[in-house]
């Protein structure tokens, strides 16, 4: 019985009843203006449901009052973009109105039905309900007394949840609604992924430039070399939390721009970076790096840094070969350097499938692997 009644209990059912109920005032006022013609508001109906903004409306009360505190309701509170819209708009307005003649005569006349019932097992016949107007008095029709008021719960309980059903049919997200709403969800994660790949490659590479200083100052017992490598660490901690802090405004303000982000232009201080690490970098830029774009710019400047902080993290200070070429439409990036035995450090492959994965992004392709005795990153990006 307390789960027959729980319905009754919530205050999302009263909040439907109000929705349904919200026509029939236009329709109460019609009729005291004309009471011949009471269909006349339903067929006001179909050109006003044509109007783009009426959609607007209908989803906003639907939200409010039949999916109240829901996040998802399924229910879009976009203007008609199309015809279909609009079509649809027109039969939710037409049902909401049937809907509401239905709920207004169950909420009016089953409760005048169950009073005349246990009215007329007390002795008096009514006519005000046709049912019972030839009836005979009996104490049998007490009985029957809670009967209208079961179908009155029915009513104002089953009318709601259709109610709410038919808003999400006829109001959810047209086609076009849900490719879009699936192309923002898109670009949000890539976004996502974008900022996970810059916070790995900068404080990836900050974090390793640090700890090869540290262990190589530690082990040289000098004291000019190890004042060199704390300036290095100190340069490179400057220039991670430059990174962090832009990262994080990224996250804080959805409009800033992304160019400050470094770019090829500003290789050498990673290059010079790899060098105070104790790396032995063998360096050749040829064509106008200036004259790349912004996105390629930036992703070669990343995948350079990727691949630089490997080379520290997994081979040490070995000789390494850095070649940047801008020609034929493509800019072309080799970072080569000797195979040696694994140096222990952490790692999943995770900077590897970024190098590649920044490539595609610009339809370009990249290759990490063994070449010829050397461990080599090569990535071709399309400058157009």
């Amino acid at each position: 019985m307390a789960r027959f009644l729980r319905p009754l209990l919530r205050g999302t059912t009263y909040t439907r009843l109000l929705h349904l109920w919200v026509p029939m005032l236009i329709t109460a006022v019609w009729i005291l203006i004309s009471p011949e013609t009471p269909y006349a508001p339903a067929l006001a109906l179909i050109p006003v449901g044509l109007i783009p903004a009426v959609r607007i409306g209908e989803g906003v009360q639907a939200q409010l009052l039949l999916t109240p505190g829901k996040e998802d309701s399924g229910i879009s509170v976009a203007p008609s973009a199309t015809w279909r819209d609009r079509g649809r708009t027109v039969l939710w307005l037409e049902a909401r109105m049937a809907l509401g003649w239905v709920t207004a005569g169950s909420c009016v006349w089953l409760p005048i039905i169950a009073f005349q019932l246990i009215d007329t097992a007390r002795g008096h016949v009514s006519d005000d309900v046709p049912l019972l107007k030839e009836a005979t008095p009996h104490g049998w029709y007490a009985l029957l007394a809670p009967l209208p008021l079961i179908a009155l719960y029915a009513a104002v309980v089953g009318l709601g949840k259709l109610a709410t059903l038919l808003a999400r049919k006829l109001l959810g997200p047209s086609r076009a609604e849900r490719l879009a709403a699936l192309e923002e969800r898109t670009e949000q994660l890539l976004e996502r992924n974008r900022i996970a790949r810059e916070l790995h490659d900068s404080i990836g590479h900050a974090l390793t430039v640090a700890v090869v200083q540290a262990g190589a100052a530690r082990a040289a017992g000098d004291p000019e070399f190890t004042e060199r490598a704390l300036g290095a660490i100190e340069e490179t901690g400057r220039a991670a939390l430059e990174d962090l802090e832009r990262v994080l405004g990224v996250l804080r303000e959805a409009e800033r721009p992304v160019s400050s982000r470094p770019t090829l232009v500003d290789a050498d201080r990673l290059l010079e970076s790899a060098r105070a690490s104790g790396a032995k970098v063998d360096a050749e830029v040829t064509g106008p790096l200036e004259t790349v774009s912004g996105p390629v710019s930036r992703e070669g400047y990343r995948i350079l840094q990727e691949a630089l902080t490997n080379v520290l993290r997994h081979a040490g200070s070995v000789p390494v070969r850095v070649r940047i070429q801008v020609a034929d439409g493509t800019l072309d990036l080799e970072v080569r350097n000797p195979l040696t035995a694994a140096i222990p450090g952490p790692g999943r492959g995770s900077g590897l499938r970024g190098i590649r994965e920044r490539a595609a992004l610009l339809g370009g392709r990249a290759h990490t692997g063994p070449d010829e005795g050397d461990w080599q990153v090569h990535a071709e990006l399309p400058l157009g």
